[in-house]
């Protein structure tokens, strides 16, 4: 029973989370100079990640699920600020759901909304 509510519980996180996403065009937007938090498309993700600059997409998630233990739904590598950084969307075992921000070179957790 318990497997059943948590993928009930999972599966209405999915829904609210694809509901969020299409009140936020501007912020899956691809990267603009403009934009405090644009999230990177596809091709500049895999040139960022190829630079060796950055730490691996799991080393966030752990850093992540120190502060919160649960499942990662989305991840994101935005420009926030001066850098980059994770954006991880988590569902936290007791059915919240936040988001992490990680510095995508130091691997340090910067922040939970």
């Amino acid at each position: 029973m318990r497997s059943f509510a948590r993928a009930t519980v999972a599966a209405l996180a999915v829904l609210t989370l694809a509901g969020a996403r299409a009140e936020e065009p501007a912020r899956l937007a691809p990267a603009d100079a403009g934009s405090p938090r644009a999230c990177l498309n596809q091709k500049e993700r895999r040139a960022a990640i190829e630079s060796g600059k950055l730490v691996h997409l799991s080393a966030a998630i752990h850093a992540a699920k120190k502060r919160m233990p649960g499942t990662v739904v989305r991840a994101r590598l935005c420009h926030d600020g001066e850098g980059l950084v994770y954006v991880l969307t988590m569902l936290a075992h007791d059915g919240k759901v936040a988001r992490l921000t990680v510095d995508a070179v130091k691997g340090t957790l910067l922040g939970q909304r």
